[in-house]
């Protein structure tokens, strides 16, 4: 199926100047520090902790961005570049350019009804968007608000296992009914990660409800929680202080879930949501066999998400999965971790052609996409700039700031000598941390 070409560099930019001229300024900026200072300042504290946040003291962050400053692109000239195509095949679909919404939790933080803007965003441009298993809205809503903008636009599906098998299940038939393309397992986040931002302030979305819409959208999910009201534990957890926080957060507990907000306030279902989805959202124990397991129970591909290691990516495809996303959570899990960059070409030739390899995790710019491209990623997901656009201009500017990152990569490749991504090889790079030499 091939999607709606998204808008080439030189035209971007030439829609952008021309709205200049008479005095109207893009709503998201075009360069990531701007982007991020206006985010900033879009979001509550709550918001920013979390989305903007990392791991520890932040190393693996800041191992993401110097590695691609340590690579740098070599441009040839004095050829033919004034037809590019930056298409890709993932799948069996054709897509207009290698990038893809990464998901990224609890939305809301950023915009209300996050997931469904960013869907809408991902339909403009024809690139798919991964949901989010931790998503503010059902995915069949976001999957007809996609269909309402471009039908057919493509969408995948994030998946977190669950302790409760029964619950993967639904997950997973949902998202087959609802058109999902691929399924993809995050690996790294059987566990958070210590995250100081949001510990600084004692924020979880997740425990105010926030960001498990999913889940209590879900009908295995609601009969887990009626079957727990129904015979309580012994143990009543720790005893509830009446405190403004506790009155809010009950308050956005009851108005997260289903139904009115009166009869939530009344009823046991809202807390025991929460608390039933912090007891079995991620499962510690997730193994290689739960993996093949799954790809005997949906014919859809499965995709990786959180592979670092060369032999990791070897035992993936031995067991025959579709796809590979090289990705350390966008720095949010280990400190002190390997960068994404740093860990793609070792998995690119473990993989040796037998799988999709994609990468997320520090990918900000167009000339960043390249980079990734160039070392044998066949596509690259962009997270924190697509949140901090849809912070600013919602819709919007989840679109405007992906598109931004699609028309730098465009020019960027013409301007290096390249007309398509296929092109893309090591030697278009060299890596400054090693031997300067241009051969």
């Amino acid at each position: 199926m091939t999607q709606p070409a998204a808008a080439p560099g030189r035209a971007r930019q030439n829609a952008i100047y021309s709205a200049g001229v008479f005095g109207h300024h893009p709503s998201v900026p075009a360069d990531f520090a701007e982007l991020e200072r206006r985010a900033e300042k879009a979001m509550g504290p709550r918001g920013w902790a979390y989305i903007a946040g990392g791991a520890g003291e932040g190393a693996t962050m800041r191992a993401n961005r110097s590695a691609f400053d340590r690579w740098a692109i070599v441009p040839r000239v004095l050829r033919d570049v004034s037809r590019r195509d930056l298409s890709v095949d993932l799948f069996g679909t054709t897509l207009p350019a290698p990038i893809l919404f990464s998901p990224v939790g609890a939305g809301e933080l950023a915009h209300p009804d996050s997931d469904l803007h960013i869907g809408r965003a991902a339909a403009d441009l024809g690139v798919p968007y991964i949901f989010s298993n931790q998503g503010c809205n059902p995915m069949e809503d976001v999957a007809a608000a996609m269909e309402a903008v471009t039908p057919g636009a493509p969408r995948w599906f994030q998946l977190y296992w669950s302790t409760d098998d029964a619950l993967v299940d639904s997950l997973v038939r949902r998202a087959e009914t609802m058109g999902a393309q691929a399924i993809v397992v995050t690996l790294d986040t059987t566990m958070l990660g210590w995250r100081p931002q949001d510990l600084n302030i004692g924020s979880l979305p997740f425990a105010r409800a926030e960001g498990i819409a999913q889940y209590t959208s879900d009908p295995r999910f609601r009969e887990i929680v009626a079957e727990r009201i129904a015979n309580p534990s012994a143990d009543a957890g720790p005893k509830v202080e009446i405190t403004r926080a506790a009155v809010s957060a009950l308050f956005s507990m009851a108005r997260h879930l289903p139904g009115s907000l009166l009869s939530n306030l009344r009823s046991p279902v809202p807390k025991q949501s929460v608390q039933t989805f912090l007891d079995i959202y991620s499962r510690p124990s997730l193994s290689w066999d739960d993996i093949a397991g799954l790809q005997k129970r949906t014919s859809l591909p499965v995709v990786l998400k959180g592979i670092l290691h060369p032999d990791d990516a070897r035992h993936a495809v031995d067991l025959g999965i579709d796809g590979i996303i090289v990705s350390n959570h966008g720095g949010r899990q280990v400190d002190g971790s390997i960068s994404s960059l740093d860990a793609l070409p070792d998995v690119v030739e473990a993989v040796d052609g037998r799988a999709k390899v994609l990468i997320d995790s520090g990918i900000y710019t167009g000339s960043d996409a390249f980079k990734a491209l160039a070392l044998g990623a066949d596509a690259v997901c962009i997270g924190r700039p697509h949140m901090y656009g849809l912070a600013i201009n919602g819709r919007d500017g989840a679109r405007d700031a992906v598109a931004n990152i699609i028309a730098e990569l465009d020019l960027t490749l013409g301007l290096s000598g390249h007309t398509d991504i296929a092109s893309l090889t090591p030697d278009v790079l060299r890596n400054m941390g090693c031997d300067h030499r241009v051969r």
